[in-house]
């Protein structure tokens, strides 16, 4: 398979992955149980001084998922526009990074996360690895 189609499936798999994460971050606080919603409960109603503001850990964590949302879109159009420069030899390095990085996210994900998360960007990474591969063979 051409390292652009190889490009083009990892930014769609990655595409997929955003979009769950945005519908979660849009959705976390609608408790499944009571349980949890004393949980998110708490996360919202208790504030603290951090860094001279004041702040809560729901904060924290819709801070985290935008900027997890943010680094996800970063990454589908470094891959869409890196497909296109396959015949510069420079983007085989870059691959190597952005791959290095894929592989690392799809552990933490498959750690702290789903591992539904961590399947597209785990098979994100693969199809960037190939793609370098095949561009530094060519």
């Amino acid at each position: 398979m051409k390292p652009k189609i190889l490009l083009r499936i990892a930014a769609v798999l990655m595409l997929l992955h955003s979009m769950g994460h945005t519908m979660g971050a849009l959705n976390w606080k609608t408790p499944p149980n009571a349980a949890v919603g004393q949980v998110i409960s708490g996360m919202e109603t208790t504030h603290f001084e951090f860094m001279g503001r004041q702040a809560s850990l729901a904060l924290f964590f819709d801070g985290y998922g935008a900027i997890t949302l943010l680094v996800l879109l970063l990454m589908i159009a470094l891959l869409w526009l890196l497909s296109n420069q396959t015949e510069n030899p420079l983007t085989a390095r870059l691959l190597t990074l952005l791959t290095l990085f894929l592989l690392l996210m799809a552990v933490a994900e498959y750690l702290y996360f789903f591992p539904l998360a961590a399947v597209l960007t785990f098979l994100a990474g693969i199809c960037g690895l190939a793609a370098s591969m095949r561009i530094r063979k060519n």
